[in-house]
């Protein structure tokens, strides 16, 4: 059932993927850079000669009506978008735990996407656990990096175009990381040009420890629960929630994180963050400040700036209560 003031919808189309005129409103909007888009383009869909407008009228009906409940969005994923997907996908990184290269898996591409179409649509598709490797570190470290399948990547990447549709009209102006159109040095554009416009102020410079191995499955549900809820796309974000990791022939499997180096990971961390965060600090905290404040965040990396002291302290001390209700922690660096 929907929940107050929530409409569920059956029916959604479309989109193209757009280039964007930007202009930047720092301080008085909602932090960043406003886009644009261009005519006949909507905001943060993939390009007109790819992607069917039907893509289009998901993303404008999401725009429409932001208390909308999708429950009808997988028929959207088609031979034809899994085509787009797979053109989209990498073709020169590592293999999965199946060994199966990019090369192989194209060597019959169109009775592979048509097997993995069918296993998507009859709920038959199995996600398989993610490769962890350990790359070395400058510091003489390692990093753990996660490698899914070739073929898990492109169904990812197929379901990331569709909740795109959606999405892209509701994250904020002040989110830049892993979104069409958007780049680091426009977040760094929209911060130096923001601490311009207020003649200097007071940064809170914010990491969030582990966040893409400690964001709360439950949590994330509820988030996704607000917008789609088209039972195909659902049961397939949780296998891959619950694919776990495949570690030096050990499986481990958690109730906490993004799938590791899964295409669909940056999406799903931008929706966590858009109401933990951006929505929180858009609507509860900035108006109670006595000053100007604005945020900018690129993934789990954010900035919080204030033309007055006070307010800056006031937000660094209520900012770790916020993020532990949600599972997450502050680096204490």
């Amino acid at each position: 059932m929907p929940r107050d003031g929530q409409q569920e919808v059956g029916a959604a189309d479309g989109t193209k993927e757009a280039g964007e005129h930007t202009h930047v409103d720092p301080v008085e909007g909602s932090g960043g850079q406003r886009t644009e888009p261009q005519r006949g383009t909507m905001p943060g869909i993939p390009s007109p000669d790819l992607i069917s407008t039907r893509l289009e009228r998901i993303a404008t009906m999401a725009r429409n009506a932001p208390a909308m409940a999708f429950t009808s969005l997988s028929h959207y994923i088609d031979i034809d978008l899994l085509r787009v997907a797979y053109k989209r996908t990498r073709r020169d990184g590592a293999v999965g735990v199946d060994d199966v290269t990019a090369a192989m898996y194209g060597a019959a591409l169109e009775a592979n996407l048509q097997s993995l179409l069918n296993r998507f649509k009859a709920g038959t598709y199995r996600a398989p656990p993610v490769r962890r490797v350990h790359i070395p570190k400058g510091d003489g470290g390692t990093r753990p990096i996660g490698i899914p399948s070739f073929e898990d990547k492109v169904l990812q990447r197929a379901v990331a175009i569709v909740l795109g549709a959606v999405y892209e009209q509701d994250f904020q102006d002040c989110s830049y990381g892993f979104r069409p159109g958007r780049s680091p040095h426009q977040a760094l554009d929209a911060l130096g040009t923001g601490v311009m416009a207020m003649h200097g102020g007071y940064v809170l410079d914010v990491d969030i420890k582990g966040f893409f191995d400690t964001l709360v499955h439950a949590r994330l549900r509820e988030f996704l629960d607000m917008r789609v809820r088209d039972g195909v796309i659902r049961r397939t974000i949780g296998k891959w929630l619950n694919a776990g990791v495949l570690a030096d022939g050990v499986f481990q499997h958690s109730e906490h994180g993004t799938p590791q180096g899964g295409v669909i990971s940056p999406l799903l961390a931008n929706v966590y963050l858009h109401h933990v965060l951006d929505r929180w600090f858009d609507e509860d905290v900035r108006p109670r400040l006595r000053g100007k404040a604005f945020l900018i965040r690129y993934a789990d990396d954010f900035a919080i700036v204030c033309n007055m002291e006070s307010d800056a302290r006031r937000i660094m001390a209520v900012l770790p209560k916020r993020f532990a209700k949600y599972g997450l922690e502050i680096h204490p660096d």
